[in-house]
C-alpha cells in the first residue's frame, strides 16, 4: 500500500473543505455546469459518475475502528468500572464518612447560597406521576442516551469517534477516583433509614425533610433495596456521573446533528438530568459541579490520547507503505 492508498489522518481530513470538498488546487473530477463525467475511448462522454464510494469521514474501516472490536473495549471498561465502583457495596463503606462528607457539601452550598434541593423538592411532592416519570428518566436515560450517542457517533462520524470515546472514558476512570476519596452519602439518604444517616451514627440529628422519591413512588428498580443495595455503592454521589454523561452527550450530538429539535433536545439534555438528579434527591447541586470537573478534565485527557493513538496508526500504515512490492 502506497501513501496514496491509506486512509487521510485525522489533521488532514480535518483540513478539508466542509461537506467533504477536496481542498483547493484538488481536481474533484467534475464540471460546473455537468457534474461527474467519465471518459470513453471512442470521445464520448458519459454524464453517469464512477461507482459510489464511501466517504473517509464516514467510512468506520478507513479509520481503523471495528465494531466488534469497539464492543469488547466498552464491555471490558464498564464491566472493571463496575466492579470497582461497587467494590464490596455499601456495606464496606464508613456510613458515618459519608454523612460528614454530606454535613460538609451542605454547609459549602449554605455559605455559597446554593441549599436550595430540599425546597425543589419539596415543589413537587404532591405530583406521584411527575416524581414518577423522573424516576425513570434517572434511571434509563443515563444509559440509553450515552450509549445511542457512542453508536450514533461510531456510525455517522468515526473521524471524531476516537476522541469522545477516550473522553468518556477517562471521564468514568476519574469519577471512579471521586467515589473513592471521598464517600457522599446522597440526600435521600439523610434519614434514619436502611443506608442512612441514622444507622449506627449517634451524632445524626434528623433535621433534613428529603424524600428517596425511588423508593416512595417507584420506578423501574430500586438502588436501595435487597441484593441491589448491598452490591452497589449507594456513597458513589461525588462526581455526578449522571451530569457528566449528560453533559458528554450534549457535547457530542448538538454540534453534529441536522435538525433544530434535535440540537434543542441536545442543549436541554443535561439540564433536564440536572433536574432529575435533584428532584429525586439523588445528588446535591456540587455534585453536578464534580461532574462538570471530571468531564472537563476527561476531555484534555480523552484529546490527548486520541491524538497520540491516531499518530502511531498513520505511522502504521506509512510503515506498510514504504514496504517493497511483492
Amino acid at each position: 500500500m502506497s501513501r496514496l492508498d491509506r486512509p487521510a489522518p485525522l489533521d488532514e481530513l480535518g483540513a478539508a473543505a466542509p461537506g467533504g470538498a477536496p481542498p483547493d488546487g484538488a481536481d474533484s473530477g467534475t464540471t460546473a455546469d455537468d457534474g461527474p463525467r467519465t471518459g470513453h475511448t471512442d470521445g464520448h462522454v458519459d454524464d453517469a459518475g464512477p461507482p459510489p464510494v464511501a466517504s473517509p469521514e464516514v467510512d468506520t474501516a478507513a479509520w481503523g475502528l471495528r465494531w466488534w472490536r469497539e464492543i469488547l473495549y466498552i464491555a471490558l471498561f464498564y464491566g472493571v468500572y463496575t466492579v470497582i465502583r461497587n467494590q464490596f457495596g455499601s456495606a464496606a463503606v464508613d456510613s458515618t464518612t459519608a454523612y460528614n462528607h454530606a454535613r460538609e457539601i451542605i454547609a459549602l452550598e449554605k455559605a455559597i447560597g446554593l441549599f436550595h434541593e430540599q425546597t425543589i423538592q419539596s415543589w413537587f411532592l404532591d405530583w406521584p406521576w411527575f416524581l414518577r416519570f423522573w424516576n425513570v428518566f434517572y434511571g434509563t436515560f443515563h444509559f440509553a442516551v450515552t450509549l445511542g450517542a457512542l453508536v450514533w457517533l461510531f456510525f455517522r462520524h468515526p473521524h471524531d469517534y476516537r476522541i469522545w470515546r477516550s473522553t468518556l472514558a477517562f471521564t468514568t476512570g476519574l469519577a471512579l477516583v471521586g467515589f473513592s476519596l471521598f464517600p457522599l452519602m446522597p440526600p435521600r439518604l439523610l434519614c434514619d433509614c436502611e443506608w442512612g444517616a441514622g444507622q449506627d451514627n449517634p451524632a445524626f440529628v434528623d433535621t433534613y425533610d428529603f424524600v428517596d422519591t425511588l423508593q416512595v413512588h417507584g420506578g423501574l428498580w430500586s438502588f436501595g433495596e435487597g441484593t441491589m443495595a448491598e452490591l452497589s455503592n449507594q456513597y458513589a454521589a461525588m462526581p455526578s456521573l449522571h451530569f457528566a454523561w449528560a453533559a458528554w452527550s450534549a457535547l457530542v450530538l448538538y454540534p453534529r446533528v441536522r435538525h433544530r429539535w434535535a440540537r434543542i433536545l441536545a442543549a436541554l439534555y443535561p439540564w433536564a438530568t440536572l433536574f432529575a438528579i435533584v428532584v429525586t434527591a439523588n445528588h446535591f447541586w456540587l455534585d453536578a459541579v464534580g461532574g462538570a470537573i471530571v468531564l472537563g478534565m476527561g476531555f484534555a485527557f480523552g484529546s490527548a490520547f486520541a491524538r497520540f493513538t491516531e499518530r502511531r496508526r498513520t505511522r502504521s500504515i506509512d510503515a506498510v507503505g514504504l514496504q517493497p512490492a511483492g
